[in-house]
């Protein structure tokens, strides 16, 4: 039998489980290419584009290396982004975490209520001891949100990542679980 998804409950934000029911909204924001253009991925072009999402989204929880949650305001059940982590190294405690926004809710708080309720679910639930957060030096709203969140940058990993035809080279940002004031 499969696990429950654990379901995350904020002041203005329900945090669940994304399933292909939701694909048509999750189109609306990863075909945006503001949205999409710091995460090393092109604009979705179809609905089949956000079902590949959300089968990524099955295959790191099935694998034990990661957990993505849709994010919902409590009074409308669509999905406007995603929060969770991937890249989790169980034998080190550690995982890397990512979020995106549709851009009709930037600048609200949202995405650092989903940022502060994920990864405090992380440290309370999931063993984890250091999040980190890899985020491209042009992309400054990001850098921002997570340094509000007590992330602290560490360094510049040159060339890290090779997506769109182009090296990436990205911060490296850290919480550890005794830095935690949420």
């Amino acid at each position: 039998m499969k696990n429950q998804f654990p379901i995350i409950e904020t002041e203005r934000l329900i945090l669940r489980e994304v399933t292909k029911a939701d694909a048509e909204d999750m189109l609306t924001y990863l075909s945006d290419p503001d949205v999409v253009k710091h995460m090393g991925l092109e604009p979705s072009r179809s609905v089949e584009d956000a079902y590949d999402e959300i089968a990524w989204y099955e295959s790191i929880v099935n694998k034990s290396t990661g957990i993505r949650w849709g994010i919902t305001l409590k009074d409308d059940k669509r999905v406007i982004g995603s929060c969770g982590f991937l890249n989790r190294v169980l034998k080190h405690y550690r995982s890397e975490v990512g979020f995106e926004l549709s851009k009709e809710y930037w600048g609200k708080g949202i995405a650092r209520e989903a940022l502060e309720a994920v990864v405090k679910y992380g440290f309370e639930n999931m063993e984890l001891e250091r999040v980190e957060a890899l985020i491209e030096p042009a992309n400054l709203p990001s850098q921002r949100l997570v340094e509000k969140t007590g992330f602290q940058r560490e360094g510049l990993l040159r060339h890290y990542e090779y997506t769109c035809g182009t090296f990436d080279d990205l911060y490296i940002y850290s919480l550890l679980k005794k830095d935690l004031h949420i």
